[in-house]
């Protein structure tokens, strides 16, 4: 998914149509890299985000409104005193370099008319987005860079206020317009014959990337691997004309832009131009810059998913990892309670051959009353205790471990009712397919102290008003089945509860995987009878939203809504059932 200089091409086409004799009314800096200039023409308003981010570098327009900032960074005070009010001109890429350079109409500080210009660097950690003045000699001295830095950090050239601009090293890369196939073939063929084509393609010409170039070789129907050695004079043509075929569509700005999803409805990919490597994929055509807006946002949208994902996993299997220790030493506490019978028969037997015993003994040999056969065991003595106290000893060792063993008992239960509720939010986060959803699960985890509380943030009258108007029902998921039976599931514990306990009826039938970590399923009966098929296929959905989603032949517990309850202060999303009737399903959501 580069965002290459054919891209960037499309992207200047589609802004000089939209953006061009604009104004410039407002600049907003949400992010430490990232700006967002307000622009009004007749009767129509853009937002342009320029991004200079290592990993996300970028500019299109974009429907999104992000949160800004209370005070406005430096960089941002800049922009708004040199460029609000003022026109776009004109938009221009540099040779189809990752270049892009907005010349603005503004005035100096006596009001006379000047050019600034703004220019935007996509070029992964060195991305930068730089004012600049436009000078006479058409030289450009900076005003400011949203990434200053001197030559300590780069010896090509110094991004610091007053400085005269020096635009990036220019790669050892020709430009693709206006190429002939003699000059194509003579640059082609200089290269080593075991280069591949998609290689000799991204090191000789500007604007392509590595995507661009499979698909060159894709359109030919040659070898995405083939060397230049088994190249003839028939595949270089052929590689010329599909080669010369998009240049041709570049140079008349016949874009032809795309966006291609993974099985899961993620993005994938986009390009300025049809990919027809990706053929099998399912893709939306359209213009550059709402593909870009959709894509970067459903990037962001899932990079935010994972990271809050990712840190309320790495709790929960800390706190799993440490409950799983605490099994093995309970395990272990549990071993030694459980030979109190010993200590007591050990007590009774010293009691009973009391007349055999003197102090000074390490221990004795003696028959097992208790025993069918009587079988003799030998029994340790303190040689400093006399035989009362030692039989004595024995006797407090065996209420110890009585006591003990009723203790270890009850934090085993416990141990194992915490890992089994951990196991269940783990399962649940795995499920998410929602911000919301780990909202209502982070919220969770704070009420059962697994998370710390954030910092309250200082609201307005008004904020709290809404805040505390706005619903906060927890939304489970909800399946038709084409007998008009809804199947609602919910994707975490607060929607288990909530729907078991608050929105399902006493005579809604209730399903849930036996002893297996998963969802809350209810299927809402409405006074009627459910056929089998139905129970099948909540089954199979509870099945798919549980643990054992990608096992096979999992039990799958059902009975209704009046015999489930929630024990007193039991953990969200615990509940004991009974009347129930198991089915053995395989997991599926279709």
């Amino acid at each position: 998914m580069p965002y290459d200089g054919l891209v960037l091409a499309a992207v200047c086409h589609e802004l000089n149509t939209k953006l061009a004799g604009g104004r410039i009314e407002k600049i907003y800096q949400p992010l430490k890299a990232e700006l967002a200039l307000l622009i009004s023409k007749p009767q129509a308003r853009y937002r342009l985000l320029i991004s200079a981010n290592a990993s996300v570098a970028r500019i299109h327009l974009t429907e999104n409104n992000k949160p800004n900032p209370a005070t406005p960074p430096l960089f941002c005070m800049v922009l708004r005193k040199h460029l609000e009010g003022g026109r776009l001109r004109q938009i221009t890429q540099q040779s189809l370099e990752r270049i892009l350079h907005l010349e603005v109409d503004t005035w100096d500080e006596l009001g006379q008319p000047v050019v600034k210009t703004l220019i935007i660097e996509i070029m992964g950690k060195h991305s930068n987005i730089i004012l600049v003045e436009n000078l006479p000699d058409k030289n450009y001295k900076i005003l400011d860079g949203i990434k200053r830095y001197s030559h300590a950090v780069s010896r090509h050239r110094e991004v610091l206020p007053g400085r005269t601009y020096l635009a990036p090293p220019r790669q050892d890369k020709v430009s693709p317009l206006n190429l002939t196939e003699e000059r194509f073939f003579a640059l082609v063929t200089s290269a080593d014959i075991d280069t591949k084509l998609t290689d000799i393609l991204l090191k000789t010409f500007t604007g392509f990337s590595p995507r661009m170039c499979r698909e060159v070789l894709y359109r030919s129907g040659l070898a995405l691997d083939l060397p230049l050695d088994h190249c003839g004079e028939y595949e270089l043509r052929l590689l010329w004309q599909y080669f010369s075929n998009i240049c041709s569509d570049l140079q008349q700005g016949n874009f032809t832009p795309m966006l291609v999803y993974n099985a899961d409805q993620s993005v994938l990919d986009f390009a300025a131009f049809n990919l027809t490597q990706y053929a099998a994929y399912q893709t939306l055509s359209g213009e550059m810059n709402p593909l870009l807006d959709r894509f970067y946002t459903q990037k962001d949208y899932q990079q935010q998913m994972q990271a809050k994902s990712q840190s309320m996993l790495t709790i929960i299997k800390r706190a799993s990892s440490k409950l799983r220790k605490k099994l093995v030493k309970h395990q272990q506490s549990l071993a030694t309670a459980n030979r109190g019978d010993d200590w007591r028969i050990y007590g009774e037997l010293l009691t009973a051959n009391m007349y055999r015993l003197k102090q000074g003994l390490d221990q004795i040999e003696l028959e097992n009353l208790y025993h069918p056969e009587q079988v003799k065991i030998t029994i340790t003595l303190n040689p400093r205790l006399t035989p009362a106290e030692n039989a004595q000893a024995y006797f407090k060792k065996y209420v110890k471990s009585k006591n003990t063993l009723k203790a270890v008992n009850e934090q085993l239960i416990q141990a194992r009712q915490e890992l089994d509720y951990l196991e269940g939010v783990e399962t649940a986060l795995h499920l998410a397919k929602k911000l919301s959803d780990l909202t209502e699960i982070q919220t969770e985890l704070i009420a059962q102290a697994y998370l710390k509380p954030p910092a309250e943030k200082k609201q307005s009258h008004k904020s709290k008003k809404k805040a505390s108007s706005r619903p906060d029902k927890p939304q489970p998921l909800v399946y038709r089945s084409d007998e008009q039976f809804n199947i609602s599931v919910g994707k975490n514990n607060r929607q288990n509860d909530y729907l078991t306990q608050r929105l399902a009826q006493p005579d809604d039938l209730w399903l849930h995987t036996k002893e297996i970590p998963g969802s809350h399923v209810v299927i809402h009966t409405n006074g009627k009878k459910i056929p089998d098929n139905i129970i099948k296929r909540a089954a199979q959905l509870a099945a798919f939203h549980s643990k054992a989603r990608q096992s096979s032949n999992v039990p799958v517990d059902y009975t209704y809504v009046k015999y489930v309850r929630k024990p007193k202060g039991a953990k969200p999303g615990f509940v004991i059932y009974d009347h129930q009737k198991t089915i053995i399903v395989n997991p599926s959501e279709q």
